[in-house]
This record gives C-alpha cells, sequence and structure tokens, in this order.
C-alpha cells in the first residue's frame, strides 16, 4: 500500500500540491490527469524519491520493486532485444554470475546462480522480450538491431517495453501511447489489464485509459481527487458538478453550440452506415460531458474553405512504395468534397505510404495522381514538429504566411491555442512536445485549407486540446483523411473507413468495434491470396492454381515446423522429468549432492534448448507472415 499524508510540495519556486492525503492499495489500475504543468509526472518523481516534499510523509513498502517508462532517448549500439532485458536487473545479476562460476570452476556457487535463474523465471527472458517486442509491433529481423537505428517513436516503443519486461509491484507509465498504432496500443491494453501490480499511468487518450484504469486521481487546485471507475465515469460526475456553477453558464452554452448543431445536421443521415451510428453515439457522448472542458483555454475553428465542386485527389490505378520496392497495388482512392475517411490497417502495412502518395510527398511507381484545380492541403505529420522555426515565436511563423494580416488578429487566433501574451512572442525553443504540436495545428488552420490529412495529429497534445481538436473538425465543411490511434478522435469525424492491408486498400465495412474484431481474428484466419481480400476480378481456375503454388512454397517452412514441434513436446517431457526428480526431497540430502549438480546442469541446459527450439519455432511463424504479406 502505498500512503501520501500532509502532502506539500514544490518544484523551484511552484506550489504543485498542498495538505494531500492518498491510499493507493496494490492492484489497483489508477489514471492520472489535470492540466499540463499541474504535477503528474512531478507526482511520479515524488514516489521514486527523485524530489521530496518539504511537508508530510511518503510510504511506499520497502519490498515493492518500482518500473517507470524512461522518457529520454538512448543512443547506444546495445541491440533492441539487449536493450530490453537490461530491463531486468536481477536477470542481468544472475547472469553474470553465472559467468562468474563457470570462469572460477565454482559448482556451488553454480548451483545456487542456476537456482536463482529458475526463480526469477529468467530461462525464458528471451522469450517473454520478443513477446513484448513482437506485441509492440517489432518484427523478429529488428530485434538484433541496434538502438541507433531506430527513429525517436521506435525508441519510445523501446522505453515501454524495457519497463513492462522489468519486474514490478509498482508501475509507472507516461504517455505510453504516444507514437503507437492502433493495433499496438489494443495488444499493450490487453497486457496492463493482465498486469498484477499497482498501475499509475498518465495518458491523454481517453479511450485507452476507459479500458484500463478503475480509478482517476484528478489533480487541481493543488489537490489530489479521487474519482471510482475509468475515465468516462470520471468525466460525468465532473461534467455534471461543474454544470451546476452558475458562472459558467453563458461560456457552456456559447462553448457547446457547435456540438449540439453538428449533432442536430448529422442525426438525419446517421442511419446510413454502422459507422455513422458509432459517430453519433460519440457526439452525443461528447455533448453530455462538454462542461468538463468549459474551462478550456483552448477554442478554435476551421474556416470556411473555398469551394471544390470536382475531386480533391484522385489517385488512379496506381503502384505506391519507394524505387522498386512495391507496398500498394491497384490503387483506385479518390477525395471528394466533405469525404472524412479514417485509415486502418496493421503496423507497416502502408497506411503512412498511402498518406505520402496523397499528399505528393512521395511518387508512385506507376498509375497516376490527379488534384482539382482549387485544391487547399493541409498536411499534418510528425515531421511538420521538426520544420517550425524554433527561432522564430508563433506570432512570426504566422506572419511569414501572412505578412498583410494585423499582428492583433493573429494574436486573438494563437488565443485559441493558448499562446496568450508573451507567449505569442516567445521564442519556441524552449516549447514542450505539446506547446510545439499545438503550433503546427496552428499553423495548419490559419491556411485554411479545403482538403486535411493528418496523420497522428495527437501525440504530445492533453485532453482539452485533443477535444477542441476533436470539437474543431467536426465542424470542419473540407475533406478529411485521418491516421491516428486516438479512438476517440476517429469515432467522432470519420464516416468512412478504409483498410490497408495485405498490399490493398479497400473500404471497410464496419466501425472501429469491428476493425478490434478483425485484428483478434487476423492470425487464425485462412492465409488468402492478396487480391481475393481486395475483391480483384480473378476467376476460379487460376486463384486454385495460385493458391496451390502459394502452399507449395510453404512445404519447406510447415516441415521445419512440424520437426520444431517434435522436438519441443519431446524436450518439454525431458524437462518435466527432471523436474520431478527435483521434486523429490531425497536428492537434496548431503550424500545426493553430486547428484543435485547433475540433475540441475541437466535442467539448465534442458530449458535453454527449449528456448532455443521455441525461439526457433517463432521465427519460421514470422517468415510464413513475411511471406503471406508478400504475396510469396
Amino acid at each position: 500500500m502505498i500512503s501520501l499524508t500532509n502532502i506539500q510540495l514544490r518544484r523551484g519556486a511552484k506550489l504543485l500540491l498542498e495538505d494531500v492525503d492518498i491510499t493507493i492499495h496494490l492492484g489497483h489500475r489508477i489514471g492520472i490527469t489535470g492540466r499540463n504543468g499541474c504535477g503528474k509526472s512531478s507526482f511520479f518523481d515524488l514516489l521514486l524519491g527523485e524530489i521530496f516534499p518539504e511537508g508530510g510523509d511518503v510510504s511506499i513498502p520497502n519490498n515493492w520493486r518500482i518500473s517507470r517508462m524512461a522518457q529520454e532517448y538512448i543512443v547506444s549500439n546495445r541491440t533492441a532485444l539487449d536493450y530490453v532485458l537490461d530491463g531486468d536487473m536481477a536477470l542481468r545479476n544472475t547472469e553474470l554470475a553465472i559467468e562468474t562460476a563457470l570462469s572460477d570452476e565454482d559448482n556451488d556457487r553454480l548451483i545456487i546462480e542456476y537456482a536463482k535463474m529458475d526463480e526469477i523465471n529468467g530461462f525464458n527472458a528471451q522469450y517473454r522480450a520478443e513477446q513484448l517486442l513482437h506485441g509492440l509491433g517489432f518484427h523478429q529481423a529488428e530485434l538484433n538491431s541496434p538502438m541507433a537505428s531506430f527513429s525517436g517513436g521506435w525508441q519510445t516503443r523501446l522505453n515501454l517495453a524495457q519497463a513492462l519486461m522489468r519486474p514490478s509491484e509498482l508501475l509507472m507509465l507516461d504517455e505510453p501511447t504516444n507514437h503507437l498504432d492502433l493495433d499496438a496500443l489494443l495488444w499493450l491494453e490487453q497486457w496492463l489489464c493482465s498486469y498484477s501490480g499497482t498501475l499509475l499511468i498518465i495518458s491523454h487518450d481517453r479511450d485507452f485509459m476507459d479500458n484500463v484504469v478503475q480509478k482517476i486521481v484528478h489533480i487541481e487546485h493543488l489537490k489530489l481527487a479521487v474519482y471510482q471507475g475509468n475515465y468516462s465515469s470520471f468525466e460525468r460526475v465532473r461534467a455534471e458538478r461543474i454544470a451546476l456553477q452558475n458562472a459558467n453558464v453563458i461560456k457552456q452554452q456559447k462553448r457547446s453550440k457547435d456540438i449540439e448543431a453538428f449533432v442536430a445536421r448529422f442525426r438525419y443521415k446517421a442511419s446510413k452506415a454502422r459507422q455513422a451510428q458509432s459517430r453519433l453515439k460519440e457526439l452525443n457522448r461528447m455533448r453530455d460531458i462538454s462542461p468538463a472542458h468549459i474551462n478550456s483555454p483552448f477554442y478554435f475553428k476551421f474556416p470556411s474553405p473555398k469551394k471544390v465542386f470536382r475531386s480533391l485527389i484522385n489517385i488512379n490505378n496506381a503502384v505506391l512504395g519507394y524505387g522498386e520496392q512495391k507496398v500498394l497495388s491497384k490503387v483506385n482512392f479518390e477525395l471528394q468534397p466533405g469525404t472524412r475517411v479514417g485509415l486502418l490497417g496493421p503496423n507497416g502495412a502502408g497506411k503512412t505510404t498511402l498518406v505520402k502518395s496523397l499528399t505528393g510527398h512521395l511518387d508512385l511507381i506507376s498509375g497516376e495522381r490527379v488534384c482539382g484545380s482549387n485544391l487547399s492541403l493541409g498536411y499534418f505529420g510528425q515531421h511538420q514538429l521538426e520544420e517550425l522555426d524554433l527561432h522564430a515565436s508563433p506570432l512570426l511563423h504566422l506572419q511569414r504566411i501572412t505578412p498583410d494580416v494585423s499582428d492583433q488578429e493573429i494574436r486573438n487566433f494563437l488565443g485559441g491555442f493558448d499562446f496568450n501574451n508573451e507567449k505569442a512572442l516567445d521564442s519556441i525553443l524552449e516549447f514542450s512536445g505539446g506547446e510545439k504540436a499545438r503550433l503546427a495545428l496552428a499553423i495548419l488552420v490559419w491556411q485554411n485549407p479545403n482538403l486535411l490529412i493528418l496523420d497522428e495529429p495527437t501525440n504530445h497534445l492533453d485532453l482539452d486540446m485533443r477535444h477542441a481538436l476533436s470539437v474543431a473538425l467536426q465542424s470542419f465543411e473540407g475533406a478529411l483523411v485521418l491516421v491516428s490511434h486516438d479512438r476517440h478522435l476517429m469515432k467522432t469525424t470519420i464516416d468512412t473507413f478504409y483498410l490497408v492491408a495485405e498490399g490493398f486498400v479497400s473500404e471497410f465495412n464496419g466501425d472501429l468495434g469491428d476493425y478490434q474484431t478483425y485484428l483478434k481474428d487476423l492470425s487464425s484466419k485462412s492465409n488468402k491470396h492478396p487480391e481475393a481480400d481486395a475483391k480483384a476480378l480473378v476467376n476460379k481456375k487460376t486463384a486454385r492454381k495460385e493458391a496451390a503454388e502459394h502452399r507449395q512454397s510453404f512445404a519447406p517452412l510447415t516441415k521445419k515446423i512440424g520437426f520444431l514441434e517434435y522436438e519441443i513436446d519431446k524436450r518439454s517431457a525431458i524437462l518435466s522429468g527432471i523436474e520431478l526428480q527435483l521434486a523429490d526431497e531425497s536428492i537434496y540430502k548431503l550424500d545426493e549432492k553430486d547428484r543435485l549438480k547433475r540433475v540441475l546442469a541437466d535442467q539448465a541446459l534442458a530449458k535453454a534448448t527449449l528456448i532455443d527450439l521455441e525461439s526457433e519455432w517463432l521465427e519460421m511463424q514470422e517468415m510464413i507472415e513475411r511471406k503471406n504479406k508478400l504475396g510469396n
């Protein structure tokens, strides 16, 4: 149990917490919420003992192991797999002790360390680390790549994997869903729900919080307020409370008008598709909880864009990829005015390739891309943050785009993104990731596009800003293409989903719930030729021939997998026999010392062999998956 009593906490000159009391029990899964700068990360630092309170007591059981997800990137030549395994210090210390005992030929010490390795479940540590990495989207071939070869987003995933690998009674995660795609996010939800220790999560993803946490600890006005239930429950209770405050009534009515009006306009067509029904349900929920965001500093609208009466972008019979490397084939994708498309698909399937091809940042291998004469494209990707001028202010960024617009008009606009007063004039050099993301979005809105292509726009944004973006996109009159792991944003802004998978792009007839089911069933489905899934017109005779050739190409792998499964069963039986010997108390008598050594050595060898066989089996399965994706 964690206990905080009469806590007073400062960070520099800023008072964060005052006279705070809270008790957290083992096994609780808790979401930590509050405005940026309120002290969420400092609360984590306090529990870790990295900062100390000015007053009060912090009590954490001495035997609790604590794991916290690192926020910094590591430039290292250590492999991804080794970096994740490094999270388990007990494992690494035991491995070192075994190496020392072997070098010194100290059999007594070796027996002790082998027993310790078995106790900490160390013999299958590599397998567990590989499973974590696979769940977070890494391919088998990437596991032995050096850390330095991965981008910042993928290094964030490695930091997360290392935190999950570390044995703990208390796990603290700060924005773990940043840089995750939807597949990895869904896997993470399942993993965290099965975690047996105490879980503390800082996150701005409401659907993720809904599916994982059981309580909310909200930091506001220097206090910690505990709410039972998930994030939606917390938001409803808080919205009801705020709605009763008369001082907010006028502001509340003004801010809620946009949502009310859009729900009314949208309702008439909500019967057309399941996606529309899902969107209407989410919009009604947003209307109910809008008072919870009434004091948000963020409020903006997209201006009415230039009208276009024909296609904005039309990609015809195209092959997309990089040089000679084909990623997507037979792509036919048309964006009409008012189209609102969400892109779904497994990690690495080609969503980014499609986005870059739509924006013109990537040339087509073949086919044609036709743009409307009045197209005004607004593109948001993570590279936009890198392209900002670090030595310029938010005001100067917009002045450069529209030098004839008055400073006051620009400042009024920037106020909706919480760049007020001196903040609008400050160099962005010291801005946080969230502030830079807000500025990039402000620049996008300012340019008045009639087509928005947004690739993970909510990374680094807090809940209030995400809410404001969702409201603004609802009333946006242009077309929208969205790639996002933020399911709430997808559900409130998207009418049609497209699936990017197995080398093709096709309309997905369902909502996000159906897509989650699709992902769960993906591995159990029989392998089909990708063109069948893309509804290509292939006659049955040709399809049967291709299927036969496809199966034939798998024969060597299938044979190898069969052999490995036989060996795994055989080695498992041997290991079971060894463990029966170790269960016999007589083997631990002094006169059985030599036999115990032999049996423990046999156990270690059997486990190591089994791990190698299982790893090889997993590699074979990965090869089959890759061959399926390539269509062999």
